[in-house]
């Protein structure tokens, strides 16, 4: 009895760590083939029923991420199509792939993931805060054309509209504010659009926002 329990306790082990090495084979596999936009190799493993949605131990993004980040759109778009792909996943810090497209300019990804039914609205950080943040207008109009919620609130309530003015984005901020964006929002430390502008030391994108809403809330002089 005590021979048959170690054999079993032994096999089982094996069996296990046998498990552990073909899953960081296969996704170092992957990652080898997105980041040199080998779509072969790619297919080949996807159709040997490989995941893919291995994510990488490090940042915990998946491999469909990595081709984003990477601008690797072959790949991508390989990835997009396979049938076990999921487009919600998310990475350690809670990014998906449409976070990513939107933070990294790719249009063209965002484009491809929303036609797949990408989900622009997430609790907390969202999509539209990201393309806000890096002021690109055309994803900012992609992602609202998708009812993506214009006052979205990140964990500190801080809005897209928020960001663009953080980062001094004069177009992004009149793009949003033109769509319906409430100026008038704050975040859990009373700042506003154009608080954020003021503080980032962007006082011309602060004139855009009050030229656009005159009543647009701001710190007291005495406390900037």
């Amino acid at each position: 009895m005590k021979i048959f329990r170690l054999t079993h306790v032994v096999f089982g082990t094996s069996l296990l760590l046998s498990a552990c090495a073909t899953w960081g084979n296969d996704a170092a596999d992957l990652n080898m083939a997105v980041s040199r936009d080998e779509v072969q190799a790619l297919s080949k493993l996807l159709e040997r029923g490989v995941d893919p949605n291995l994510k990488d131990p490090q940042r915990g993004e998946t491999p469909l991420m990595e081709a984003i980040r990477n601008h690797a759109m072959r790949s991508f778009k390989v990835l997009l199509d396979s049938p076990k792909i999921n487009l919600e996943a998310a990475a350690n810090n809670g990014d998906t792939a449409l976070m990513i497209a939107a933070y990294t300019h790719n249009a063209e990804a965002v484009k491809a993931l929303l036609a797949h039914d990408a989900e622009p609205n997430r609790h907390g950080w969202a999509p539209l805060h990201y393309a806000a943040a890096v002021g690109d207008v055309e994803i900012i109009g992609l992602l609202l054309e998708k009812s993506a919620y214009i006052d979205a609130e990140s964990p500190n309530k801080t809005t897209p509209l928020m960001m663009a003015a953080r980062g001094g984005h004069n177009e992004a901020a009149k793009a949003l504010i033109e769509a319906g964006a409430d100026v008038s929002l704050k975040n859990d430390q009373g700042l506003s659009a154009v608080d954020f502008a003021r503080e980032a030391g962007h006082l011309d994108t602060a004139g855009v926002i009050k030229a656009l809403k005159p009543d647009a809330p701001e710190l007291p002089a005495a406390n900037r």
